[in-house]
């Protein structure tokens, strides 16, 4: 039975966004270690700094979520406009440029305008699309996929802290932990673009601790 565009289903999270859920919760709890101080440090610091990097990852995977839903309900209401509005265009010419703006352009430019109008047509004859856009169960899902990521990225670096009583290795072994882990995600990123694994995973490793440094400079 014929669906409707808007009600189509997609992954809860495509690669480059699990790959930057990562690398936001990463940063967000380097920004808790990195600015512990060896020396002056005692267990009492460690244990707020603990409660405070997972704190403030729990809020923002919170809020990523939300965004993420927020995102999803915006696309799926742009897509159910653009689908009301090409099904309305009487015009063939005006619809053909519709569905082309819709389009990704390198897909675009190889349809012919007869192709283009047997989409249109084909669109025209798919039953009345709803009345608004709905989050569908995929979407909640990739909300709750967000926070996970977001929040357990807080562990691998926070565990040394939590089982090694001594702040110098401790230290050593989260910041370890935390550049393979900056190079996982630029060796995942660069199946994706189609770069060099090596290359990316290194480059991300040196982009991630600028961004930590930059971070815990202007206080964040």
């Amino acid at each position: 039975m014929a669906t409707t565009p808007v009600s189509s289903s997609k992954r809860a999270l495509d690669p480059n966004e699990r790959i930057s859920e990562v690398l936001f919760g990463l940063i967000m709890v380097l920004t808790f270690t990195g600015s512990l101080s060896v020396a002056d440090a005692g267990g009492d610091d460690v244990r707020v700094m603990l409660i405070g990097a997972l704190g403030c990852n729990f809020a923002w995977g919170i809020i990523d979520g939300i965004f993420y839903l927020m995102g999803s309900l915006a696309e799926k209401g742009s897509n159910l406009m653009t689908y009301r509005a090409v099904r309305s265009e009487p015009d063939p010419r005006k619809a053909r440029d519709r569905l082309a703006q819709a389009m990704p352009s390198v897909i675009a430019s190889v349809l012919t305008p007869a192709e283009l109008d047997g989409v249109h047509q084909r669109l025209r004859d798919l039953p009345e699309p709803p009345a608004r856009a709905r989050l569908a169960q995929d979407d909640w899902r990739g909300a709750v996929t967000v926070f996970i990521l977001v929040v357990l990225s807080t562990f691998p670096v926070a565990i040394p802290f939590i089982f090694m009583d001594e702040i110098l290795p401790a230290m050593r072994v989260s910041n370890a932990i935390a550049i393979v882990m900056l190079f996982g995600t630029g060796f995942a990123y660069a199946r994706i673009v189609g770069g060099n694994p090596w290359l990316l995973g290194f480059a991300m490793v040196i982009l991630g601790s600028i961004l930590v440094s930059m971070t815990i400079f202007l206080g964040g």
